[in-house]
């Protein structure tokens, strides 16, 4: 099946664009006829975008960095004019620490990149939207921020991560809100369990990369979801086809976000609480109450 190509003639940054959620998304715009700016910290970036099918350039950054940014989108207007659609989708994930535990230096790395970054690329849009308007060359403008389901529950592990991806959920709102006189819509999609390289680094970790297929598999489609699923999410928020959509979070968890895991038939009976608790109060005597 041939994609649409619903972006013809426009240009969209896509952050965070080497692996996983973001090399899916730069795929998936450019096959639909967009010029991709794919902006990585990683130096390979560069080699990548050379592959993607279309129009593209590769920008090495750190998107926690403001200078950086700044940089990257002039890079981008220097390559294509003008950059018309961005997908902020650069993050990471953080330390398991028990809340005791957590290192203050720990927590803050992971506001920067996730909060602080997620806030200086969605300002770097609208201050190149602005600058169109100005000069009478704009003609709305789109936005897509990757969230998560964490931003929709809570969690005793990974403080770091949740927290920040409920501080992202308010900064599309706010963002949304904004934007929606001036013609931009701001949206974040919200993934639920997808296998990439973001978890990597904590696959032996409960709750991390190697037991990620098995809780997948509480959910209502019963499997883990692939980074070209929220790729198709992100396109559409990014398209025509959402023009009265704004400040909406979009899960696409397989229907993990809808489960009520205090029934059986909810995916309850998947855990035993013993075990989990076993090691993450390990050091508390007694353990939790019951």
């Amino acid at each position: 099946m041939t994609a649409p190509r619903r972006f013809e003639g426009l240009v969209a940054m896509v952050t965070g664009a080497m692996g996983g959620l973001g090399a899916a998304s730069a795929r998936r715009l450019a096959a639909e006829g967009a010029c991709v700016v794919a902006v990585d910290r990683d130096e390979r970036i560069v080699e990548a975008a050379a592959q993607l099918p279309g129009d593209a350039v590769g920008v090495v950054a750190d998107i926690a960095d403001e200078a950086a940014v700044d940089a990257s989108m002039a890079a981008g207007i220097a390559a294509f004019g003008r950059i018309d659609r961005f997908h902020l989708n650069a993050g990471i994930f953080g330390s398991f620490a028990s809340l005791p535990d957590l290192e203050v230096d720990d927590f803050e790395r992971v506001m920067r990149v996730n909060v602080t970054g997620q806030l200086l690329g969605i300002r770097a849009a609208f201050r190149h939207y602005r600058d169109h308007a100005r000069a009478g060359t704009f003609d709305g403008g789109a936005i897509a921020v990757t969230a998560s389901i964490a931003g929709h529950r809570g969690s005793a592990d990974l403080i770091p991560y949740q927290t920040s991806k409920h501080a992202v959920v308010g900064l599309v709102h706010s963002a949304a809100v904004y934007g929606g006189p001036l013609g931009v819509r701001v949206n974040g999609v919200a993934p639920g369990i997808v296998p990439t390289g973001l978890f990597a680094d904590a696959a032996t970790q409960a709750g991390g990369g190697d037991d990620m297929v098995r809780r997948a598999s509480t959910t209502p489609l019963r499997r883990a979801g692939r980074a070209e699923e929220i790729a198709s999410v992100v396109a559409f928020l990014l398209s025509d086809d959402a023009s009265y959509t704004t400040g909406e979070i979009v899960s696409a968890d397989g229907g993990a976000a809808i489960v009520n895991t205090v029934r059986p038939a909810g995916g309850a009976g998947a855990w035993d609480p013993a075990v989990v608790d076993q090691g993450m109060y390990a050091d508390w005597r007694g353990g939790p109450r019951g």
